[in-house]
């Protein structure tokens, strides 16, 4: 059964060049209807203008797709409010919000001024608070929604040069998580793209040869999934040319240390047991962190605990 969105509301943020524009695209040739939101602004985040949007309006339309333009800066919570009531005044709902929007501004940690740290974050971060928050009420009371965060191995894996940009993509997975936990009563489901593309971001930092291969639209076909009415929730995406793979997050089994052994020297001794991947498992909620942590220490110190739940 093919993957439609036939009388679906989506809103694309940074939708006018790049992986933003692929997803518009994509969305509107399977029958969304689609706010393509761009700043315009440069790479950076200065200056701003309604060209890159508008010019994707023209050819959704052109294709027979339903699209409106929005010049929203996101870091700005009452543009955000305004553009989410435009949709919804002329297609009375929101189904599909896409976090896609960013900018970069690159210096080593030694050498990046705060107000540089502080705007990558309010962008990226921020932003995508914005646009969450502005459709979440909407979600909710249509009991249907589809949230997607973009992240970034710079987030998940580091990057040289890159704080601002990888602390604000890392913050997305937690975003993701605790939304996963509140929307899931409601049928929102909320899921994180960790995309590398080459895009306006992007492009002088690859070789010639990757270009083509990294293709945004390489990477939109797994998004229309991740948003689609059978989605999952709580999945980190990784995507680069064609290639698709889940990341995960693991706890150790880790390892007890009786009161004689709980010291710095201790916990260096014992260091090998406590990183060991045998016996690694994902953790679905916070509240599980300190259950199987009770439950390991309860089975060294030979301590019935009450049943969970």
């Amino acid at each position: 059964m093919s993957i439609r969105f036939d009388n679906r509301v989506a809103i694309v943020t940074g939708a006018g060049n790049g992986l933003g524009r692929s997803h518009a695209l994509a969305l509107a040739a399977r029958g969304a209807k689609v706010v393509v939101n761009d700043f315009g602004g440069a790479r950076d985040g200065t200056g701003g203008s309604s060209e890159a949007a508008l010019k994707v309006v023209e050819e959704i339309v052109a294709a027979g797709g339903e699209a409106i333009a929005n010049g929203a800066d996101v870091s700005s919570r009452e543009q955000v409010d305004a553009m989410v009531a435009s949709a919804m005044e002329k297609w009375g709902r929101v189904d599909i919000l896409i976090n896609n929007a960013g900018i970069l501004r690159d210096k080593t940690f030694a050498k990046m001024s705060l107000d540089d740290f502080w705007k990558v974050v309010d962008v990226h971060l921020m932003g995508s608070v914005n646009c969450t928050k502005a459709v979440w009420e909407i979600m909710r009371e249509q009991n249907y929604g589809r949230i997607l965060f973009t992240a970034s191995a710079s987030g998940i894996y580091g990057n040289f040069g890159q704080a601002n940009y990888g602390a604000a993509k890392a913050a997305m997975i937690g975003l993701m998580n605790v939304l996963h936990l509140e929307g899931a009563s409601k049928n929102i489901r909320v899921n994180t793209l960790a995309p590398a593309a080459a895009t306006r971001m992007t492009e002088e930092l690859m070789p010639p040869q990757m270009l083509e291969m990294m293709k945004p639209e390489m990477i939109s076909p797994g998004v229309l999934y991740l948003v689609s009415d059978d989605a999952p929730s709580k999945v980190i995406m990784e995507a680069a040319a064609g290639v698709y793979a889940q990341t995960r997050i693991y706890q150790t089994r880790g390892a007890y240390l009786k009161p004689a052994d709980n010291t710095p020297e201790g916990v260096a001794a014992s260091w090998a047991k406590i990183t060991s991947p045998e016996g690694q498992r994902e953790v679905s909620g916070a509240g599980e962190q300190s259950a199987n942590f009770l439950a390991l220490a309860a089975e060294a110190q030979g301590v019935q605990l009450p049943p969970r739940g």
